[in-house]
């Protein structure tokens, strides 16, 4: 299979070969996790380690079910109450994750590329998480295999991504995914939530949501990300939800049959209307969240099969 990298660091790293790999047996794995008896061994003998620096409940699950599902050992540190927090530095850490040798290590962490300096000091296979506003890759693939799905492709369609831009991780790995397959991407937000220089991103960039989602294919909807906020960027959150939250009067722009998105948390009346998302007629947030077990499935099956086809104590 088409799969080369040693880590998962981001989408921007991927040639669109590697995937399509990635997503030919994510779709094995969801299935096979719709059916009993769903475990594998793929990563039998492997010891699987979660690190958050960032609080999360879905990802982080996510991961460890992924695992335990291929037979890894599964631990996680919680290094909110970690040395970290009485003074230790991420090389130290680093350092101390090699003396006990584990094989792949999923990382969180708030600062942008933090997870790559972890992969250049450790002799393991690392998965980024997500960091700080740079990328959060499996949310891209997970994203890319619910498209999939329910497209039947996952090229030449119309993609608005709507809300906060300007803080989000989720987007940027979007972005370049759905870039390198070939389709029309559209961004959505007050001009506030925009980063400077979208336009040059190869993206067409509105402030109307009328406009922005004529004819798009999948809506995908952004959590406002308070925490990352410094400063006042939107007046206030009704006025943000009557401006650029989806509702079904806003949806009625898109094509009859576009589908609708959310990363979660959602905050229901701000980014999107309660009803919308729970409607199983336009709704993949659900099965958003279903497919991340098995993208994650198989982005660590596909880093341990390069892992164990290195020569003995080196990494490929």
């Amino acid at each position: 299979m088409a799969f080369r990298q040693k880590h998962l660091l981001s989408i921007e790293q991927l040639h669109p070969d590697e995937i399509q790999t990635l997503l030919d047996l994510s779709d094995k794995y969801a299935d096979q996790n719709r059916k009993s008896g769903h475990g594998s061994s793929a990563l039998a003998g492997l010891t699987q380690v979660n690190m958050f620096f960032e609080n999360s409940t879905r990802t982080l699950a996510s991961f460890e079910l992924a695992g335990k599902r291929l037979g890894a050992t599964v631990m996680n540190m919680s290094m909110q109450a970690s040395s970290i927090k009485k003074g230790e530095t991420l090389i130290d850490t680093a350092l101390t994750l090699n003396a006990m040798h584990p094989d792949l290590l999923v990382v969180r962490h708030p600062h942008s590329g933090a997870v790559e300096l972890l992969s250049e000091k450790v002799n393991c296979a690392v998965l980024n998480a997500g960091d700080g506003r740079h990328e959060h890759p499996t949310q891209a693939l997970l994203d890319a295999l619910t498209i999939r799905r329910a497209k039947g492709r996952l090229h030449r369609l119309t993609v608005a991504i709507c809300g906060d831009i300007a803080h989000s991780r989720v987007a940027r790995s979007n972005i370049h995914l759905l870039g390198k397959m070939e389709n029309r991407l559209r961004l959505i937000g007050p001009p506030t939530l925009i980063p400077p220089g979208a336009s040059d991103w190869g993206v067409e960039v509105y402030d109307n949501m009328a406009e922005g989602l004529k004819d798009a294919d999948v809506v995908m909807m952004l959590r406002l990300q308070k925490e990352r906020m410094d400063g006042a960027f939107i007046p206030s959150e009704r006025e943000y939800y009557h401006r650029y939250g989806l509702d079904a009067d806003k949806l009625r722009a898109a094509k009859d049959d576009a589908i609708v998105m959310h990363p979660g948390p959602m905050n229901r009346g701000v980014e999107i209307d309660g009803t919308l998302a729970d409607d199983i007629n336009r709704s993949h947030i659900q099965e958003q969240v279903e497919m991340g077990v098995a993208v994650r499935m198989a982005a660590m099956d596909l880093l341990a099969r390069n892992l164990r086809q290195a020569p003995t104590g080196v990494m490929v």
